[in-house]
């Protein structure tokens, strides 16, 4: 049956890979994580290990739809008015030098609508590919993902996009609670610390695979394809 080679297990455990039940997710690769201008850029981060996913991403995205699988978008942001930011969460962008909702040359930082809010255009989603818009850091906080994902029967994900150690991990995390099988695509993800994307990379793939499995673009792509 078909299946990824990856680390520590090959997936899917059970080896029943099949575009039914395989879904990617593309997380957060928005211009205020990937963009001069945007939210990481003024906390005084290297947007360009985000800019570096871009062809990889588009590249995995093709093999998913050839292959029949679904693709899902993420968006993190927050209402214009702000009424679903949390104080704690505004204090502390606030301290990381990018409050969430000032102004940048992307337009508000992290509000929905804004221009930085906005998927970044090389990977812009087709009608239809769902687009899932989150005001926290899992993909399953205060959205429909789950109801989606249950409605079609997909169990086993693909996880890519920015960070790591943050919404990434944070909605990887949470999938395995809730029954799903993640692969992770570790250089369809990074950080804006390259030892926290290692060490969220790590995390995944200790006892037994505790948070699901990891593998290179290449080898999804090479299971989608044969």
């Amino acid at each position: 049956m078909p299946h990824v080679t990856a680390r520590p297990y090959d997936w899917p455990h059970g080896r029943d890979l099949a575009p039914a039940t395989t879904a990617l997710i593309v997380i957060d690769m928005q211009r205020d994580f990937c963009a001069p201008g945007g939210y990481v850029d003024a906390m005084g981060y290297d947007v360009g290990p985000a800019q570096a996913l871009i062809p990889r991403i588009a590249a995995l995205r093709e093999a998913v739809r050839a292959f029949g699988g679904l693709v899902i978008y993420t968006r993190e942001g927050h209402r214009p008015d702000l009424s679903d930011l949390t104080p704690q969460k505004r204090f502390r962008s606030r301290l990381a030098g990018a409050e969430i909702g000032s102004p940048g040359p992307l337009g508000r930082l992290l509000i929905r609508g804004e221009e930085g809010w906005d998927i970044v255009p090389e990977l812009a989603p087709a009608p239809g590919e769902p687009v899932i818009d989150k005001p926290g850091f899992s993909a399953f906080y205060a959205t429909d993902l789950d109801r989606i994902l249950v409605a079609r029967g997909v169990r086993h994900l693909v996880i890519c996009g920015v960070t790591t150690d943050v919404c990434v991990h944070s909605t990887l995390r949470e999938a395995v609670d809730r029954g799903y099988e993640p692969l992770l695509v570790e250089d369809g993800c990074a950080a804006t610390v390259e030892a926290n994307h290692r060490a969220a990379i790590d995390t995944i793939t200790t006892e037994g695979g505790i948070f699901g499995t990891v593998a290179g673009s290449a080898a999804v792509i090479a299971a989608l394809c044969g």
